[in-house]
């Protein structure tokens, strides 16, 4: 069997301010056709898989395009249709093809496209013809159109939330994939909308149970794959929302009785699926009254995984004026810090200028007298999946209490070596704060001994109801 693979990737923030072009897909992951490293990368998983199943099946793989980037705003227009040509140029060169297998996010709109990936299958399609097999994988933050359901003969999306089953969606996408060319199995489609925006935390009740469930039913009275799009609620676009997508073999009505049915369970539990999210002032209370420590204050607002900066100052602020110590935060994206940390030398004290760089949201500058702890040119993170995070040149600065990792290049809280490699100890620390919304559970869980979501302001606020929304599909839950 011969089998085409590529990947074009971004989690779209219409309401961000920076738009994401080009050089936001090189800082990231760009590997032209052929040239993807002998490591697992985030959304290439489809490729890392085909290159294990390939060399025990004897498959060709025929490698093209990787692209991702960090989310962010809009990508610009040269940028989607430069990326999207020239991972089509590579399929059209790598005919005749039996399977075509993209690793997807999803939730990518551009200048003029409020669904990039439906466009990309579409013109996948158009090129291989209707007899030649399409699957990809997405985020389950996508956007759930017509066009990817129709044009692609399966879509996984991850089912856990953090992202921790990568590499097991992909191999499921490229086992079904397989079977599906080899006429074992006949995927139908069924898509039941449900009318809501959640955020789906699989670390708790009631997720955890539902999750289960879901992974239990497949494989199992004609049932061959079951995905929930939790959507991303800041792209605001028509297909934005949170929907249930089923694949019975063969049997469409089969399909559509169990995305009703999931659907249904889901709608029922809407209200208990989102943490509780106290203010700044409320979740450093909450935090510096517990007993014991590490307590983990998550900055989901300024999470530069839903394309916010990086760069707001609210909670550290708060720290700062309440005279908070033995605390870390960390990632601050904050460029030119980082590079005055580096002229100064590890040692060195000085007054610094802090984050506060993009935009409203992103809070004032705090100016701060900082001394600089470690400096780590080219680091990386344990990302997700045993995946790499680049940060850029980082610099850890202590100021008034507060330990601040310092990075060139923008990315949330993953793995806790963001903080160790540069000898700041957690265990120790009374306050870790992080800039993510889900994806640190997965790494500081592990020493945490207590988490708190906290609600602040950013480009990745949590108030939904706040938000300019002007193009999604009403009625939608909570609005």
């Amino acid at each position: 069997m011969r089998v085409f693979t590529a990947t074009l990737a971004t989690e779209t923030n219409t309401f961000a301010p920076m738009p994401t072009g080009l050089a936001s897909y090189r800082d990231v992951g760009y590997f032209p056709a052929g040239q993807h490293p002998n490591q697992l990368t985030f959304f290439a998983a489809p490729l890392w898989a085909l290159r294990q199943r390939a060399s025990a099946r004897g498959w060709q793989v025929v490698e093209g395009l990787v692209a991702m980037a960090q989310p962010s705003g809009t990508t610009t227009r040269v940028a989607y249709e430069t990326l999207r040509d020239e991972l089509l140029a590579d399929l059209r060169a790598a005919l005749p093809v039996d399977m075509v297998l993209l690793g997807l996010h999803g939730a990518m709109v551009a200048d003029g496209y409020d669904d990039c990936e439906g466009d990309l299958l579409q013109r996948v399609r158009q090129i291989v013809g209707p007899d030649v097999v399409v699957g990809a994988e997405l985020d389950p933050h996508h956007h759930l159109s017509d066009a990817k359901v129709r044009h692609a003969d399966l879509l996984i999306a991850f089912k856990e939330y953090p992202h921790s089953d990568i590499l097991d969606r992909a191999y499921e996408l490229v086992d079904l994939c397989a079977a599906l060319v080899a006429k074992k199995i006949r995927p139908v489609a069924a898509v039941v909308d449900c009318e809501m925006i959640t955020m789906i935390h699989t670390t708790r009740e009631p997720a955890r149970g539902f999750v289960d469930r879901i992974k239990a039913m497949e494989g199992k009275g004609g049932i061959l794959s079951i995905s929930v799009t939790h959507g991303f609620p800041w792209g605001d676009v028509p297909d934005m929302g949170t929907k249930l997508l089923v694949y019975a073999d063969g049997d469409a009505a089969k399909a559509q009785r169990v995305a009703r049915a999931l659907a249904d369970e889901l709608i029922g539990l809407r209200e208990a699926l989102a943490p509780p999210s106290p203010g700044i002032d409320a979740a450093l209370d909450e935090a510096l009254a517990f007993d014991g420590g590490p307590v983990v204050i998550a900055d989901g607002a300024d999470n530069p995984g839903g394309g916010a900066p990086g760069d707001s100052t609210f909670i550290l602020r708060r720290m700062v004026e309440r005279g908070i110590t033995n605390a870390a935060l960390g990632p601050l994206w904050d460029p030119g810090a980082v590079c005055i940390a580096f002229d100064a030398g590890v040692g060195a004290t000085l007054m610094m200028r802090l984050g506060g760089k993009i935009g409203p949201l992103s809070g004032d500058p705090i100016d701060l007298r900082c001394t600089v702890e470690a400096l780590k040119p080219d680091m990386q993170m344990t990302g997700l999946g045993g995946s790499m995070q680049p940060l850029g040149d980082c610099a850890l600065v202590e100021a008034e209490g507060v330990d601040i990792v310092l990075i060139t290049q923008r990315s949330q809280a993953m793995g806790t070596d963001l903080f160790t490699q540069l000898g700041c100890d957690l265990a120790s620390r009374k306050i870790v704060v992080v800039k993510s919304s889900q994806h640190f559970y997965a790494a500081y869980s592990k020493v945490a001994k207590h988490v708190i979501y906290a609600s602040a302001p950013g480009v990745v606020t949590g108030d939904l109801k706040s938000l300019p929304y002007r193009k999604i599909k009403r009625p939608k839950w909570p609005l």
